[in-house]
């Protein structure tokens, strides 16, 4: 696989998970708007817990999966560049992120 394709794949990787975080908070922020007030303090907390595991499988799915499978074909070098370039486009992302909070903070 070539470079410029492992950059693009990790990039769209650490955008798809940006954008499931978002999505994510979004939902998370407006959950007592969705499903009002919880009286049940078990519920919550078990709630919290369950999209806590399913956001790992998602997020490590998006990030792991392709490099694995390389690793797995013996594509060592494009499975290390691949978690490379999507470990440094999330950095990105996550400062672009600060930049963006930092400016538009009152």
């Amino acid at each position: 696989m070539k470079d410029s394709k492992l950059i693009v794949r990790g990039i769209l990787s650490a955008v798809g998970v940006a954008v499931y975080v978002f999505l994510l908070s979004l939902f998370l922020n407006n959950g007592s708007k969705i499903f009002g007030e919880v009286d049940n303090e078990l519920i919550a907390p078990v709630l919290f817990l369950l999209t806590f595991v399913f956001s790992a499988l998602v997020t490590s799915s998006l990030v792991l999966a392709k490099p694995i499978m390389l690793f797995l074909e013996g594509a060592k070098k494009e499975a290390v560049k691949l978690l490379f370039y999507t470990g440094a486009s999330l950095f990105i992302l996550v400062l672009i992120t600060a930049i963006v909070l930092y400016i538009f903070r009152q």
